[in-house]
């Protein structure tokens, strides 16, 4: 355990962020694996409402700093083209 009072806020404050970003993370995550099991199911209707809420859940990781606005838009990208040719 650190000595310095400072550094002990470091360690208090790393581990709020830590519980936080991993909620973020496991949201986005389980809203993909969600669109993934529609998009298979052949679900159109259940696809669109499910595309909108993982976007919405990387654009908020992305926001919060857990994942790089690019890899936000990268990941968006490929989930949006999926879908759409999964409709075709």
């Amino acid at each position: 355990m650190a000595n310095i009072k400072s550094a002990q806020k470091r360690i208090r404050v790393a581990a709020k962020r830590q519980i936080r970003n991993k909620h973020i993370k496991s949201t986005t995550k389980t809203a993909v694996k969600k669109l993934n099991v529609a998009v298979g199911a052949g679900d159109v209707a259940n696809t669109q409402a499910m595309l909108v809420q993982a976007i919405a859940a990387i654009d908020k990781a992305a926001s919060k700093g857990v994942i790089h606005k690019n890899t936000a838009a990268r990941k968006k990208s490929r989930l949006t083209k999926m879908v759409n040719k999964a409709v075709v």
